[in-house]
C-alpha cells in the first residue's frame, strides 16, 4: 500500500517530495520512503535525500525512517552505517515488506545496522511503532 492513498496520509500532516528515483513523505516525526521499481539506491541518491531532509527539517533532526517497500529495488545494506555515521538523523527505522523476498532482505538489513530496526508487514504497523518510540514521547 502506498502512503499517499492510505488512511494515515489523511491523518498525518506531510509534505511530498518526488524525485526521479522515488517518492518521499516528510511527516513531523518520520519520513516515509517509497523507492521506484528497479532502482539501485546508491550513496549518491541517499545523499540527495539527506540534503532534502536537512532543507525541510533543519540541522540535526531526529526522525524515524520508514522504508515502504512497495517496489523492488536494490540497496547495499552497508550504506546505512555510513549514512548513520555521516548524518546521525535517524533514531530508528521500520522496513515494510509485502512478500517473503522483501522480508528476507529486511532481516539482512536489520542485522547489519546498529540502529533500532523493525520489520513490519504493513505501513500502519510501521507508523504505530515509529510514533510510539520513547524518543518522540514528550
Amino acid at each position: 500500500m502506498i502512503f499517499e492513498t492510505s488512511e494515515p496520509a489523511s491523518i498525518f500532516k506531510h509534505q511530498k517530495l518526488t524525485l526521479d528515483f522515488g517518492v518521499f513523505y516528510f511527516c513531523d516525526q518520520f519520513i516515509i520512503v517509497e523507492i521506484n521499481e528497479g532502482i539501485d539506491y546508491t550513496w549518491d541518491k541517499i545523499e540527495i535525500v539527506a540534503m532534502m531532509v536537512v532543507k525541510h527539517y533543519g540541522n540535526n533532526p531526529k526522525l524515524g525512517y520508514i522504508s515502504n517497500r512497495v517496489n523492488s529495488y536494490s540497496v547495499d545494506p552497508s550504506l546505512w552505517d555510513k549514512f548513520h555515521n555521516t548524518y546521525n538523523m535517524i533514531v530508528a527505522s521500520a522496513i515494510v515488506s509485502y512478500n517473503k523476498f522483501g522480508s528476507l532482505n529486511a532481516e539482512i538489513e536489520k542485522r547489519l545496522t546498529y540502529k533500532s530496526t523493525k520489520r513490519c508487514t504493513s505501513l500502519d504497523e510501521a507508523i504505530v511503532w515509529i510514533t510510539n518510540l520513547k524518543e518522540f514521547k514528550n
